[in-house]
């Protein structure tokens, strides 16, 4: 292979593999799969240092797919992800990628989730194994999960699980894997300790070094100085300014995240905050209804914003100057994406202009810079939500597919077809996107009549 290779039909990929990537019409590589595919299909351990959207899982997808022995139902491949967000999308890709090779069993293994339901999956064996590295650590000194037909071992966002504290349980997974692995490891920043890492549990590692998808140019960066007693008025300033309809807001702890989220909301935004301290199912309610547009601003640290892949964010903001250049380019990477125009405002006090000059130095550029009292606050140019996320309390074990949704709602509830949007279906549960307009009968029909013949019961998400 060369570096020349640009398209998946000149790797050597199985049919099944090509055939669910034409099914998804990927046909063109990014940059970090035409450098680490040919690498890691030739058996190779990788160590790239690659963000979010570079196509970084569909590439360790491939890689660990490719070497799968469906008719052993013996783990062959772990992927450990620093949060259930990430580990919940990489499954995704993973089960989307090898939909074509047969009966592939595909297990999330994460804090935060019923231990019953994973034992009783674990006892009926997977090939692929995603999870958070304390809660695969408790199902392999339990001996619930044994490693010893691993082939493929990947490390996505080490650097995050390093920070979070992770290491230690990183460490007794890794002695329970063979010691003739592939070990795949992807980190957004390459400090020492992921150095150190990679030292410790790779063999020779090709280093893949790529830019994100999103180019400088892509993202128009902005820093308005603020006094600390007016940052939240400065927020709402520039969010009733920009009006956005989708916008992440950055905050350096879960304590400010919980402060902007009821500021915002006591003024009339769509505003909802992720951070550690919520639960499992809180966490995916308020990541969905992002998803699907019910709300429009999310809140959010960098560690439970870390893995998060929603497209069409116009706007970032940085409520704080982040204390690590690293962490605001990751910020900022998350508007701009597949040659989208976005933009980047960062809130900034005299106490923080030592740190974004350590930015500007970091990125080699100098941002704009005006006072806050530029922009003023107006309520009637709050964006409030085109759309209602509708919970149904079944999913993919009760066999509700898209498709039996949107035919019960169309068809037997005479919702218009175009008032449905993004559905989302998990093991338990259905996120159904639905137009203001239609939302009240659509409950009103669900709470009535049925779907493939059972009734469900139905919610709107606040």
């Amino acid at each position: 292979m060369t570096d020349a290779v640009t398209r998946f039909t000149e790797l050597a990929l199985s049919p099944a593999l090509l055939d669910a990537l034409a099914a998804n019409n990927f046909v063109e590589m990014t940059p970090v799969q035409s450098a680490a595919l040919p690498l890691m299909l030739r058996g190779s351990d990788v160590i790239a240092q690659a963000k979010t959207g570079s196509g970084k899982t569909l590439a360790f997808a491939l890689a660990l797919a490719q070497q799968l022995d469906t008719d052993s139902l013996a783990p062959q491949a772990l992927v450990l992800c620093p949060t259930r967000e990430l580990a919940d999308q990489v499954a995704d890709v993973i089960r989307s990628t090898v939909s074509r090779l047969g009966n592939v069993r595909v297990q999330t293994l994460c804090g935060g989730m019923p231990m019953g339901a994973q034992i009783s999956a674990l006892k009926h064996g997977a090939h692929v194994i995603v999870g958070t590295p304390g809660r695969i650590m408790d199902h392999i000194l339990k001996r619930r999960l044994a490693l010893g037909e691993l082939k493929t071992l990947v490390l996505d966002e080490a650097d995050r699980m390093l920070d979070m504290g992770f290491a230690d349980e990183m460490d007794v997974i890794i002695e329970h894997t063979p010691t003739l692995r592939q070990t795949l490891l992807f980190s957004a920043t390459y400090p020492a300790s992921v150095k150190q890492m990679s030292a410790r549990v790779q063999r020779q590692p090709h280093s893949v070094v790529v830019e994100t998808l999103h180019d400088a140019q892509d993202i128009e960066q902005r820093v308005y100085r603020v006094e600390e007693s007016v940052r939240l008025q400065g927020l709402a300033a520039v969010l009733t300014d920009e009006q956005a309809d989708a916008c992440v807001v950055f905050c350096n702890t879960k304590l400010d995240c919980q402060a902007v989220e009821a500021y915002l909301c006591d003024r009339g935004f769509a505003a909802k905050a992720l951070h550690g301290d919520l639960e499992q199912r809180q966490r995916s309610d308020v990541l969905v209804q992002f998803a699907q547009r019910s709300i429009n601003v999310l809140v959010a640290t960098d560690v439970a914003a870390r893995g998060l892949d929603i497209k069409g964010i116009a706007l970032v903001v940085n409520f704080q100057v982040s204390q690590d250049a690293d962490t605001h380019v990751h910020r900022i990477g998350r508007t701009g994406r597949a040659n989208e125009k976005g933009l980047a405002v960062t809130l900034c006090s005299d106490k923080e202009v030592s740190a974004l000059q350590a930015i500007e130095a970091h990125m080699g550029r100098t941002i704009k810079s005006k006072g806050i009292q530029s922009l003023r606050f107006h309520a009637n140019r709050i964006v409030q939500p085109a759309w209602q996320t509708v919970l149904i309390d079944g999913g993919k074990k009760t066999k509700l597919r898209p498709g039996d949704i949107v035919g019960a709602l169309t068809q037997d509830g005479g919702i218009p077809v175009e008032d449905i949007g993004n559905i989302k279906v998990t093991a338990n549960q259905t996120y159904v996107a639905v137009l203001l307009r239609s939302v009240k009968p659509t409950l009103r029909y669900l709470k009535e009549g049925r779907i493939k013949g059972k009734r469900y019961r139905a919610k709107r998400l606040s």
